[in-house]
């Protein structure tokens, strides 16, 4: 992973004695609310319904054991004992005191962590696919240019007061995307041309929020050295044309929607024009220099599946369910990839406590290499893992509530955290996760129904993709009541789609058992061969609604 250098150092402790100055000033009086919030939002700092909540960067979702335990030290010493990782592969304080805010930011600037453009109108953090690096099938590793679009966003003067919050995607998949690049207002997905070339694929106009919208494909193939300039030239337009009046058609989408791809097309190659060829265009060198930082750890020569391996699946059940569920291929023979779920019912999707992040960093050092990834569906990734090291690790992480085998089943559910936190929420969202995972709580007939999406959002700002899942639901609010709106069909994948609403929305006691009803029209109707989605393609929405309203709806 990426190493802080002298001046990465050296910007990073500025800023945050800048915030803690910033952040006397206004405990003095001398600043007003009002001009303290764009100088908290920039540090990452918002006000909750009950706290500050406080957001810091995971570049690209990769995480070291040191950094891990210093989340740890910082949850156990400022806040409740606890984080929370989120839909950007990001990670939450719920609970500080805004007067230790810059102390947390001093220890985080030790373990070269920060949380700089977590929030406010500028470009934040750039994901990708939690897989990135082992993964076989990729095209090239995107870690290294995830980086590159780090470093040229870090600060960018021109970018750090947009219209409205924007965000970066990478893929380097060709057979499925886990990084959602179609919903963000740029996704690149990495390809190479009909001579081998390798470049990008570049959407815009994507994102979800109030006007969910499947973004357009602005280039199929951009050159590899002209990816920043060409970033450029997209948000520069943004940046001229995008609207300022209203927040809620602020965002590129709007834009891109409003003009049409192809006159958005026009407006960035004219603007591209004037720069492509400038001191912002890459060089092959440069790309050397940050895959560098990206080299393969010191992987052993091992043999495939050892005999041991097979023998412990075939002997316990459970751990050979693990395997098949939270186990994928490697490039590397001998080798794993473990994802370690946080959705153990009971527990709120993506909440770490401070115990169990000092294991994930103890997992870290001994089974991975001492590093670790955070997955956009709030589960952590041990990338390196030795198979025979496999049966070991799953003893551990069972025993930590790690091992739940429902990854990628309808209980593994991806979910902010609603109103049980968060100012701008309609509804709780945690009780709604909670009430369907204990109706849902038969393994064997989770496998029966195989790969579900469900995701939930506690307002139409959709933290919790709601509109990209199989099943979507939305908290709103009905009257000074929470109640829930379900959508059917989303897909966050290739094949990219905004679900559509079943029809009127559903109290909270109801949900589990909605959901049920959902499911069981997708067991009547399926094929064999078919997933949910699948089947929802093939029949409709007109099964489903009838199963759940009544055929007179």
């Amino acid at each position: 992973m990426y190493k802080y250098d002298g001046y990465d150092k050296k910007i990073v402790l500025e800023r945050v004695q800048q915030f803690r100055g910033q952040t006397q000033r206004y405990f003095d009086g001398k600043l007003a609310p009002e001009e303290f919030l764009p100088l908290r939002l920039q540090n990452g700092l918002y006000v909750q319904r009950h706290a500050p909540m406080l957001r810091v960067a995971i570049p690209y979702g990769m995480l070291s054991a040191t950094q891990l335990r210093t989340l740890g030290d910082l949850a156990r010493t400022y806040d409740k004992g606890y984080v929370h990782f989120t839909t950007r592969q990001n990670v939450q304080f719920n609970w500080p005191d805004l007067k230790v805010v810059p102390d947390m930011l001093e220890k985080l600037a030790e373990v070269e962590m920060h949380a700089i453009q977590t929030s406010g109108n500028c470009i934040r953090n750039t994901t990708t696919d939690q897989f990135a690096g082992v993964i076989a099938d990729e095209v090239v590793d995107p870690r290294p240019y995830c980086e590159i679009i780090r470093q040229w966003s870090t600060f960018h003067p021109e970018f750090a007061y947009l219209p409205r919050k924007f965000k970066i995607a990478v893929n380097a998949s060709p057979s499925t995307d886990r990084a959602a690049v179609q919903v963000h207002d740029i996704g690149l997905e990495m390809v190479r041309n009909e001579n081998g070339e390798l470049g990008y694929r570049v959407f815009v106009g994507g994102g979800l929020g109030r006007t969910p919208i499947v973004g357009e494909v602005i280039r199929e193939f951009l050159p590899e050295l002209d990816l920043l300039t060409y970033l450029e030239a997209i948000v520069r337009v943004y940046n001229r044309y995008g609207r300022r009046d209203n927040k809620y058609k602020a965002r590129i989408k709007i834009l891109v929607k409003a003009l049409g791809i192809e006159a958005y097309r026009e407006k960035v190659e004219q603007e591209w024009e004037h720069f492509k060829e400038g001191e912002s265009k890459l060089t092959p060198e440069a790309i050397a220099r940050v895959k560098s930082f990206f080299n393969d750890p010191a992987y052993d020569i091992l043999e495939n599946n050892p005999a041991e391996f097979v023998a412990r699946q075939t002997e316990q059940k459970a751990f050979a369910n693990w395997v098949l569920r939270n186990v994928n291929t490697h490039k590397k023979p001998g080798y794993a990839i473990v994802t370690l779920t946080l959705k153990k019912t009971g527990v709120a999707p993506g909440n770490v406590t401070e115990q169990q992040l000092d294991l994930i960093a103890d997992l870290a050092d001994r089974f991975s290499f001492g590093e670790v990834r955070i997955a956009h569906t709030q589960n952590v990734i041990l990338a390196d893992v030795k198979q025979s090291d496999l049966f070991d690790l799953w003893q551990i992480a069972k025993e930590a509530g790690f091992a739940t085998p429902n990854l990628g089943m309808l209980t593994d559910i991806i979910c902010c955290p609603g109103g049980d936190y968060c100012a701008l929420a309609n509804a709780k969202s945690i009780p709604i996760a909670e009430q369907i995972q204990r109706k849902f709580d038969d393994l064997d007939y989770l496998y029966d129904l195989g790969e579900i999406e469900l995701n939930i959002s506690g307002c139409m700002n959709a933290c919790g993709h709601h509109h990209v899942g199989n099943i979507g639901i939305l908290g709103v609010d009905k009257k000074g009541e929470e109640f829930y709106q379900v959508s059917l069909g989303g897909n966050s994948g290739k094949q990219a789609a905004i679900g559509k609403i079943l029809g009127p929305s559903f109290a909270q006691d109801d949900m589990a058992d909605v959901i049920e009803k959902i499911v069981h029209v997708f067991v009547e109707n399926r094929t064999e061969e078919e997933s949910f989605i699948d089947t929802y393609q093939r029949v409709g929405m007109t099964p489903f609604k009838e199963r759940v309203y009544g055929k007179a709806h």
